[in-house]
């Protein structure tokens, strides 16, 4: 497959979502320039041309469907997107709530949601005429840019710990991708910046400390989940998302995708997002501890939403969509996957704990008799983790 990518010429500007500041479209790696001067790192959004009018290419499959509000109209692709919702048919009487659906993201394919974002990564990376992109990963995110980078005749490194589960590792050197282990979390950061500065490989993932948001270009792919929601449930939209959550880059991007549905008048109201932890950290954000800070918990089964730290995004994901943050602990996830697999899907654990997070926003009111309810699955579960 050759490398494929045609800009849009529909991108106006970049903006940040925190100070406002507008700048010309380019790379920046470490968010908004003005609030990192600050010591209050943010991320870049996107804004199209609005007198260009744009539509849905009922024509086209998966992303490409959308491609008029992606950054590059056209790009290497495996065949992401256009992934189902399952109605859960008989469980929205057992909670109470008049439906529940379940968006299963790991029917992408390299099995998770991270296929939206590689491709448009890929792409930014070739048209800079970059030889190599290169992530901090624990898994998903590894095993995703070393296929769609093998797809497009890349090379990629993907910087990892030695805990990354067999099967993912195999994945990412199957597809002929570099490995590089460190010790922890932090100093795989670390050595994405250094390998980007001094040598110019292309980042997909944050390397920042405290973090934005991953590439700017690869997270607008996750617009698109929002839109396909909107196509697949049309009238009988959801009121209430539930999004594993760890850096946000989902939880923005589906944020994002609602926004520009309502403006466009496709839906009348955007919904709740919930962001599902491992342990409290957006959660004391929103009780209000900085976002800068690091957060100290244990999630060793959940090494996908994993971390210490937090991203301003989310923080204004949630807070714009009236929604909140909601833990589900190590002890919930076997469980929770059981309960799946028992309905057939097999999720990851770090994406099955959306499960138990339903009944928790149901008993402290959050989620009542008049919500209707879509949990994203983020990731399949044949990965072993």
């Amino acid at each position: 497959m050759g490398i494929v990518q045609i800009w849009n010429n529909s991108v106006k500007v970049f903006k940040c979502i925190k100070c406002n500041q507008q700048f010309s479209p380019n790379d920046y790696f470490t968010g908004c320039p003005v609030c990192l001067k600050k010591q209050q790192p943010s991320s870049l959004k996107f804004l199209y041309e609005q007198d260009m009018p744009w539509k849905i290419d009922k024509s086209a499959k998966g992303m490409f469907r959308y491609a008029d509000r992606l950054p590059y109209k056209a790009f290497p692709t495996l065949g992401e997107g256009e992934t189902p919702i399952i109605s859960m048919n008989g469980l929205e009487k057992e909670l109470g709530i008049p439906e529940i659906w379940l968006k299963n993201e790991g029917q992408n394919p390299t099995g998770s949601h991270k296929d939206r974002m590689s491709p448009l990564i890929v792409a930014r990376a070739a048209s800079l005429n970059r030889s190599t992109v290169i992530a901090a990963s624990s898994g998903n995110a590894g095993a995703s840019l070393a296929a769609y980078a093998a797809a497009a005749g890349l090379r990629c490194k993907i910087v990892t710990t030695p805990k990354i589960n067999g099967p993912w590792e195999k994945a990412i050197r199957l597809s002929g991708a570099e490995i590089i282990k460190v010790q922890n979390s932090l100093e795989r950061w670390e050595t994405v910046r250094k390998l980007v500065e001094e040598e110019g490989d292309y980042p997909a993932t944050n390397y920042n400390i405290p973090p934005v948001g991953s590439n700017m270009f690869g997270v607008q792919g996750y617009t698109t989940v929002a839109y396909e929601i909107v196509e697949q449930l049309r009238e009988c939209q959801p009121t209430a998302v539930i999004i594993p959550c760890a850096r946000g880059d989902l939880l923005w991007g589906i944020w994002e995708g609602f926004v520009e549905s309502l403006r466009l008048g496709w839906i009348e109201s955007i919904p709740r997002l919930y962001a599902v932890e491992p342990f409290p950290r957006l959660a004391h954000v929103l009780q209000g501890r900085d976002y800068r800070e690091k957060f100290r918990g244990d999630s060793r089964l959940l090494p996908s939403i994993g971390g210490e730290t937090v991203t301003y995004q989310s923080l204004d994901a949630i807070k714009s969509s009236r929604g909140d943050a909601i833990v589900v602990t190590n002890t919930e996830v076997e469980k929770a996957q059981w309960d799946l697999a028992k309905r057939g899907i097999f999720a990851e654990g770090s994406a099955a704990i959306t499960w138990p997070a339903v009944s928790k926003l149901i008993k402290t009111g959050k989620i009542d008799e008049n919500d209707r309810v879509l949990l994203m699955i983020t990731s399949h579960g044949f990965k072993g983790v």
